[in-house]
């Protein structure tokens, strides 16, 4: 089909060995910084391989949706961190994650990934249970309205990822749009690593 932005994503810090993880660490990510002298987000898109971690993509901002679930789960402190690293001063600074996996899931507006349809009224928010992100919407004299391609990032968690994705699906059920559409399968990759 037609290529999309990002149309949801999970987080579950369970999928990744801490072998795997410290083997990334030490491997790319604090290579790529050494030999750079790169400070602030750095975001490594990797694909697990019979030989280890490779490197997909290196982006130093915050990609959608990637960031709603990291964001969802993070308990504190990140702007603290942020600007601890624009003054390079990380020393002693730590960020605390919640341990429940987390699922996101975007909404698009009519006609994504095509020509978008704006203004339609969005209900269901304030009811939905979920963190919900805002990227294509705006205030219009009805309310809130879409105002985009990628109109809402819904995230939730739960105490694993099948929950977490239930959850998330169950908040996606309370909002509404004309037009509304969404993916149906997002972090079912990650429940077949616990089959």
């Amino acid at each position: 089909g037609p290529n999309t932005g990002g149309m949801g994503a999970y987080c579950d810090g369970r999928i990744v060995s801490a072998n795997d993880t410290q083997k990334i660490m030490d491997t790319i990510i604090e290579p790529a910084v050494r030999a750079t002298g790169f400070t602030g987000f750095l975001y490594a898109g990797l694909m697990m391989t019979a030989d280890g971690p490779n490197v997909i993509e290196f982006n130093v901002r915050l990609g959608d949706p990637e960031t709603q679930p990291l964001m969802h789960r993070l308990e504190g402190g990140f702007a603290d961190a942020l600007m601890r690293a624009a003054t390079r001063n990380l020393k002693g600074t730590t960020l605390r994650w919640k341990p429940e996996p987390s699922v996101c899931v975007v909404l698009a507006a009519h006609g994504y990934p095509g020509q978008v349809r704006t203004g339609d009224v969005i209900t269901g928010i304030e009811g939905s249970g979920a963190q919900v992100f805002h990227a294509g919407t705006k205030v219009g004299p009805n309310g809130l309205e879409t105002a985009g391609g990628r109109v809402l990032g819904v995230t939730s968690s739960g105490p694993d990822l099948a929950a977490a994705m239930d959850n998330t699906y169950k908040a996606v059920d309370k909002i509404h749009f004309d037009g509304m559409h969404y993916r149906r399968d997002i972090a079912q990759k990650g429940l077949k690593r616990w089959a």
